[in-house]
């Protein structure tokens, strides 16, 4: 068996009990050093674990497909939700193992935002930036989900300069690109610990600093009223 599981935004209470109980059967647990450090405590005491970083995770996921291929039990752990900002890890386990594998969703950092920040789903649309590859389409896409009245929850890029496409880059290509300054807009940081948050507008945004661990929010300027029936007497 090989399956991965969504582990949470960052704290082992947003881990479903189903995800618990496969860390906790199994014979390999497999990620990123900050994922597995996060569920390190349910691990089994005879349990092999691979940790693993960007630039050695094909060789790493090699290793645990071998083990699955041996019979064993394996357990790949992810940040949040697999189909959130995974995906493309997900291929990478699928590649190593030569097959599809099974998936067990977890709580996103963008279900735990749209909680906090009152908003709802059916009206919002959720782009991340965190992934390898041309990021132009999703920059592009961005704008039209505002321009449609549309929020949007954005996971921004924190690699290396060269790439790096954090809430003042997205905020300043927005500008560039005739999306109205007065926004709404907000960040959050270390979401599940409520360390920081912050709230202005697009045009406050573009000349702050946030850390790798933030998610933001850019709400519609012109919100859809509710649908529902109205008061008695109104």
């Amino acid at each position: 068996m090989i399956i991965c599981i969504g582990a949470g935004p960052g704290d082992i209470g947003y881990l479903t009990q189903r995800g618990a109980e496969l860390i906790r059967d199994a014979d390999v647990v497999a990620g990123f050093d900050a994922v597995v450090n996060v569920v390190r405590s349910l691990i089994p005491p005879g349990a092999e674990i691979v940790t693993m970083g960007y630039r050695n995770q094909v060789e790493r996921l090699a290793q645990v497909a071998l083990a699955h291929h041996a019979g064993k039990r394996c357990v790949v752990v992810f940040m949040g939700d697999i189909h959130f900002s995974g995906f493309q890890y997900l291929e990478r386990v699928e590649r190593a193992c030569g097959h599809e594998v099974e998936t067990l969703p977890g709580i996103s950092s963008a279900q735990i935002l749209a909680s906090r920040a009152k908003v709802c789903f059916d009206e919002t649309t959720f782009i991340t930036f965190h992934r390898r590859g041309d990021l132009d389409p999703f920059k592009r896409h961005l704008v039209h989900v505002l321009q449609d009245a549309r929020n949007a929850i954005v996971i921004p890029c924190p690699w290396d300069e060269a790439r790096s496409f954090m809430p003042r880059h997205i905020a300043a290509y927005l500008l560039e690109n005739g999306v109205s300054p007065e926004h709404p807009t907000e960040v959050w940081e270390n979401l599940t610990r409520g360390e920081a948050e912050w709230h202005g507008t697009l045009a406050g945004c573009v000349d702050r600093e946030f850390t790798d661990m933030s998610i933001m929010l850019i709400r519609t300027r012109r919100p859809m009223p509710s649908q529902i029936e109205p008061p008695e007497g109104k």
